[in-house]
């Protein structure tokens, strides 16, 4: 069904109705009742394929507020790229990845014990 989106030229307002029979519909504003209003083009959405969720992630532009020596920018990265994808990337995994990755980047050492690989 479709949403009408309308503007009001006497009160400068913007409403919407659910309009079952368009071409029995008379628009009339909300809030003055004036019957000057002009239809606005409503905005749409269209889905993106995975190829180009994929190209859109490989964006350049797209890493220009990563920082890769400061985790938290990181695990804002890794949740972006999670919704673009589809996933839920987010959440305490990642917040508690982040600040894992923060303690041993400031000298705190692996709050997990877990052995430093020596590549």
């Amino acid at each position: 069904m479709p949403i009408y989106e309308y503007y009001c030229n006497k009160c400068s307002k913007k409403m919407s109705w659910l309009v079952l029979k368009p071409a029995e519909f008379q628009p009339q504003c909300k809030f003055c009742g004036s019957r000057d209003v002009d239809r606005l083009f409503s905005r749409f959405a269209s889905p993106k394929s995975e190829e180009s969720r994929l190209e859109s992630l490989a964006d350049p532009t797209n890493l220009s507020g990563l920082d890769e020596n400061d985790p938290s920018s990181v695990a804002r990265w890794v949740k972006k790229m999670g919704r673009e994808m589809g996933e839920d990337f987010g959440g305490e995994d990642i917040d508690q990845i982040a600040e894992e990755a923060a303690a041993e980047a400031s000298g705190g050492g692996d709050p997990g014990g877990a052995a430093s690989d020596d590549l």
